[in-house]
């Protein structure tokens, strides 16, 4: 017999002739354009792919039976439409116009893509339009080329249309109806199109410029077939389907790469290239500018170090040979983008490049443009640049203007340098993109040490009952400022801190407070308020972090101060009593934890109120201190209560809520009532990942509670996978040392017993009990469970001489830490009759058990699954 380990009750502290045919272009030399323009788009030749389309609506012109289109801009008359639309089958087949290039001999992958366009234009009778769309690199333009390669016995015309000017249109639409020998003029191209019941195909490339409408352009008819690329995603508004072109998949990364540095396939140089290629984050045109480096290096191996050290300059760096025409960098076809933007968007992007590339959102500016001037706060020159920033998106009254601050996304998004989770609601930038712009300003500290304000001023204004925005969205944030170094002021500091601690980052929050601290003793003193709150918020990490004596140590110092400048009954003064409490119940002195905790309740009742939400969390903590002390009924009652003035205060889903609801599962459990257990621990998983987050120790620790709840129902081998999953996250975020991470260890070694792997269970639990006698001691309660598990492996083992030695041991421990009466004593003393009747003293045993079971009814109750099971026994023996 053994009994689990749970984790602790959550303390809660603050052409129409033959179809295009391509030649083979020499391996040393570039395919030559045969587009007929000085040099291709931007976009016109992007190493890679991806894809997008249109949705037409046409007119019929009754004179002349030709779909034209509301936005055509032709000016001929309906007698000349008809002419020419009656010479259609005179028109002798020529060479082809604007002759669209082969794709890269390199290309590689975006068969999901390219099935996708397949299935798409299968289809026959109807007008097709598909769009690319993506960021300039990620190989739209190359994807529609590869296409156009695969299918163009099926198309009886093929156009390249340069779409990034007016000017390039109307001269490629122009050089349409000169080949067709229907006129001169970009009207003329149209309405060649327009009158040409066949499978032509236009490749509208590069059409990025938000000002220019697609639609003035795009033949208004019910047969032709147009693929657009562009780096605007609203052109997806007039296509039939369309494709998001953003990263490559890794293995067609790697091919890639190798192909591009001339390198053979091997698992060596694989192995390498699929590291180049993640730091690449598997952008198609930085990808081939990178292999193009190493075939002239050649020099595979130590490309990536050099990259590190010199991103930048190997990524605005043009080399001198190529696979194909295209003319930019990955980092000139950006700076072309951002060129086209007006000053708020480029201030704004330029900014976000410090901000994590993940999870921006508009919120973080909302709340800090609320700022307000503060005694103790930041100062008016700490905040000039960031409210210089902020004035951007404010109305005429200087408030926050949504309008405002969308119309510059939106700019932003029109080129694909930034993007938007409309579920979510979160920005992104592509990671590159985001290098680039901390690459591309002057003054990068001055731009970390904005945007370092900034969130300390969106922490301070953010309201309690945001609870999404510590974990989902400010801590990569806080995490870049902090490792960039960026210079703000102490109290950004500080509010850094309290966000780490809400997101379960207790290290990142230990050493922030620590040089908070010591600072602000230097310039404050040792008994300011601002000092005394830094030292209060660090007792905490290390509370948190499993150092709970040197937590109890600081609490009491804090204690005393907070006495001597607020007075005994300041809500300061309380909280830091209360988590003064938490800390004796963590080391184990849990009687004097209850009693503190009931003082503290007194207090926050008469100076905050009954339903205040630190009054409730005494009211949870107190609840803690019952369960430790074996009193699960009161335990269950009181968390009972405190859930349901949780519910109407703060929020079925609030933090603070869920803790106390799966605590209130513990007390169920240790009460028997373990299906009622697992329907609440579910629920609470569920809703923690939700809020906190997968990761945080608090999720971790109600998922190895539901782990000991299925184990409680016999469900072992669910219990033995939860756990770990459980274990790995836990040594993972907290160390191989927390207590958390032993009391799941223990947990597992528990399945291991539970599923027969008993001499598993016993090395795993002698890891744990040495770990606890040194961070915990030997008489500590974790300690002597640990024990006691050990001397039931022991048993399991065969070896029940050592089980009843080790079981004595434990049980007189027991009886002075946590008293005769304790649930974990009985449970004891249960184990040792068990040890005295496998040594065959069975009369011993028999009448031990008898009292076990007289004092399990008087505390747990006759019907109790504990009380039911020894009396089972003991009918038995």
């Amino acid at each position: 017999m053994s009994d689990r380990g749970r984790h602790s009750p959550l303390l809660l502290a603050t052409g129409s002739g033959p179809p295009l045919s391509y030649s083979q272009p020499s391996d040393d030399l570039p395919p030559e354009s045969s587009t007929g323009q000085d040099s291709a788009s931007p976009d016109a030749q992007e190493e890679m792919g991806v894809d997008s389309t249109f949705d037409l609506h046409s007119r019929r012109n009754d004179f002349t039976g030709v779909d034209i289109g509301p936005d055509s801009n032709s000016t001929l008359s309906p007698t000349v439409t008809m002419e020419k639309a009656l010479r259609l089958d005179s028109i002798p087949a020529s060479q082809d116009a604007n002759h669209c290039p082969p794709p890269s001999r390199i290309f590689c992958g975006r068969r999901d893509i390219l099935n996708k366009m397949h299935h798409f234009f299968s289809d026959t009778g109807i007008q097709h339009t598909y769009v690319l769309h993506g960021l300039g690199g990620a190989g739209k333009t190359q994807i529609a080329l590869k296409f156009i390669n695969e299918s163009s016995p099926r198309f009886s015309d093929i156009f390249f249309i340069d779409t990034s000017t007016i000017a390039t249109i109307e001269t490629s639409l122009k050089n349409i109806a000169i080949l067709k020998d229907f006129g001169d003029s970009p009207e003329d191209g149209l309405l060649w199109l327009t009158s040409k019941v066949e499978d032509w195909l236009l490749l509208f490339d590069n059409a990025d410029d938000p000002s220019i409408n697609p639609n003035e352009f795009i033949p208004q008819c019910n047969h032709g077939n147009i693929i657009i690329t562009s780096r605007n995603p609203e052109r997806c508004l007039y296509a039939g389907s369309h494709s998001l072109v953003s990263n490559m998949e890794e293995e067609d990364a790697v091919a890639l790469l190798l192909k591009s540095a001339l390198q053979e396939a091997t698992i060596h140089t694989e192995e390498i290239a699929t590291e180049i290629a993640k730091s690449l984050h598997h952008l198609p045109l930085a990808i081939v500018q990178a292999g193009t480096f190493i075939s002239k290096s050649q020099d595979l191996d130590g490309f990536l170090a050099l990259y590190r050290k010199n991103q930048a300059q190997l990524l605005s760096e043009k080399p001198a040979r190529s696979h194909d025409q295209y003319a930019w960098t990955v980092y000139t076809t950006w700076q072309m983008s951002f060129d086209q933007l007006t000053p708020p968007a480029a201030v704004f992007l330029q900014h976000c490049a410090f901000l994590h590339y993940d999870g921006i959102s508009e919120e973080i500016f909302r709340y800090a443009s609320k700022y307000t001037f503060t005694s103790g706060g930041l100062s008016k020159d700490e905040l000039q640049e960031p409210l210089e920033f902020l004035s951007h998106f404010l109305g005429p009254t200087g408030e926050w203007d949504s309008w405002r601050f969308l119309a510059a996304t939106n700019e932003i998004q029109a080129y694909s340098l930034i993007s938007f989770d409309t579920e979510k609601k979160l920005f992104s930038i592509h990671p590159l993109v985001h290098a680039w712009g901390q690459a591309t300003v002057d003054n990068p500290k001055r731009y970390m040490s904005t945007m370092g304000t900034i969130l300390g001023m969106a922490i301070s204004e953010r309201p309690e009952c945001d609870m999404q925005l510590p974990s989902l969205q400010l801590c990569p944030h806080i995490e870049l400022v902090v490792q960039m170094d960026a210079e703000v002021a102490l109290v950004c500091k500080n509010q850094y801190a309290s966000i780490f601690q809400e997101d379960g980052k207790y290290k990142q929050a230990q050493t922030l407070l620590e040089e908070v601290l010591e600072k602000r003793k230097q310039l404050l003193g040792d008994n300011h308020p601002g000092t005394l709150d830094t030292m209060d918020r660090l007792a905490n990490s290390y509370s948190h972090l499993g150092e709970h004596q040197k937590a109890k140590e600081l609490q009491f110092i804090v204690l005393e101060k907070r006495k001597q400048v607020l007075s005994d009954n300041h809500p300061d003064t309380l909280h830091t009593m209360g988590r003064l409490a938490s800390s004796y119940s963590r080391l184990g002195e849990h009687q004097k934890g209850k009693e503190l905790h009931a003082i503290v309740l007194e207090k926050r009742k008469q100076v905050l109120g009954e339903n205040h939400p630190d009054t409730l969390r005494t009211m949870s903590n107190l609840a803690n201190s019952y369960s430790a002390l074996g009193e699960f009924q009161k335990a269950k009652e009181l968390e009972g209560i405190v859930v349901e003035k949780q519910k109407q205060v703060l929020g079925d889903n609030h933090p603070d809520t869920l803790r106390t609801i799966a605590n209130l599962a513990i007390s169920y459990s240790s009460l028997g009532e373990h299906e009622k257990a697992k329907e609440l621990e579910i629920i609470v998983v569920e809703k923690q990942k939700q809020v906190l987050g997968e990761n945080h120790p608090t999720t971790l620790d109600t998922m190895s509670n539901l782990a000991s709840t299925y184990s409680d129902l016999g469900e072992h081998h669910k219990a033995q996978e939860l756990e770990g999953i459980v274990l790995e996250k836990q040594k993972q975020f907290l160390g191989d040392n927390h207590p958390d991470t032993l009391c799941t260890m223990g947990n597992l070694a528990g399945s291991y017993s539970d599923l027969g792997e008993h001499q598993k269970a016993k090395d795993l639990t002698l890891i744990v009990l040495e770990k606890r006698k040194q961070i915990l001691g030997e008489n500590h309660p974790d300690t002597l469970h640990t024990m006691d598990n050990l001397a039931s492996s022991n048993s399991d083992l065969g070896e029940h001489q050592k089980a009843k030695d080790l079981t004595l041991i434990v049980f007189e421990k027991r009886k002075q830490v946590l008293g005769e009466n304790h649930p974990d004593t009985l449970h004891t003393m249960a184990n040792l009759a068990n040890s005295y009747s496998d040594l065959g003293e069975h009369q011993k045993a028999k009448d031990l058990m008898g009292v076990v079971l007289e004092k399990r009814k008087q505390v747990l109750g006759d019907n109790h699954p504990d009380t039911l099971a020894i009396e089972k026994h003991l009918g038995s023996m």
